[in-house]
């Protein structure tokens, strides 16, 4: 049988030092040895540790300050990246952990709604007000509402997962499940972002008062998960306005 394929080298360093920094290895505030130290403890080459601490950023665990090194990050700290729904994703299967250390979410729900978005009616292959069921959630780092995470789900996948309409978490993955039911795994297409002024809803979600009109943009990000039979699912997060997201 073939052993399980592992992943890139920088993404186990990524692994090791989460781990270290979970066990407390690493305090908040504490700075992480530089690239260069770790490169010359054999860790890996120069561009192998950099990619492994961008990730590390990214998932929301350190910040790497130009000049000052790299930081690790405490539970009441805000990264200037978020981490979105695709990299819990791959963090769960990788680890088990759906969150960073620091990170919990609110507002969990879960609703059958029509379309009212053309885009996703589009990208799923309905038709405009349509109905599909939406899940939501607000991830929070601290008292700071740092995502909206929007999942739309088509109608089809209702009867392999009649769990979808409750907000509560699943006994495992949905994706996992519905390939569990169904023999069919789905796939994620290839994340696109877009920047769009945030409605006074989603400034409200994130705590932000401006006054009524005031055009604060937001970065949008949007992966369809599909299986043979065609799209089944938008997963759309809605940054905080001045965060961004870095790729790893």
């Amino acid at each position: 049988m073939p052993s399980p394929k592992q992943p890139p080298k920088w993404r186990q360093i990524a692994d090791e030092i989460a781990a270290e920094i979970r066990n407390g290895h690493y305090s908040p505030d504490q700075r992480l040895p530089s690239v260069q130290t770790q490169v010359a403890a054999g860790r890996g080459a120069t561009a192998t540790v950099h990619r492994a601490y961008q990730a590390l950023e990214a998932e929301g665990l350190v910040r790497m300050v130009f000049g000052s090194g790299t930081v690790v990050l405490g539970p009441g700290d805000s990264p200037h990246t978020v981490v979105t729904g695709a990299a819990r994703l791959d963090r769960l299967r990788r680890t088990g952990q759906p969150l960073t250390p620091g990170e919990t979410y609110a507002n969990a729900q879960s609703v059958l709604r029509s379309c009212a978005d053309s885009e996703v009616a589009a990208l799923l292959g309905i038709e405009l007000y349509d109905e599909l069921v939406i899940r939501s959630r607000t991830f929070m780092r601290g008292e700071r509402a740092i995502t909206l995470a929007l999942n739309f789900i088509h109608m089809r996948a209702l009867s392999v997962l009649p769990e979808l309409l409750d907000a509560g978490p699943m006994p495992k993955f949905r994706h996992d499940l519905y390939a569990e039911r169904t023999g069919q795994q789905l796939a994620a297409g290839p994340q696109k972002s877009a920047a769009r002024f945030a409605s006074t809803n989603e400034l409200a979600e994130f705590g932000i008062d401006v006054p009524p009109d005031a055009p604060i943009p937001v970065l949008v990000l949007r992966t369809v998960y599909s299986d043979d039979d065609g799209p089944l699912e938008v997963w759309e997060d809605i940054l905080r306005p001045g965060m961004w997201h870095a790729t790893p």
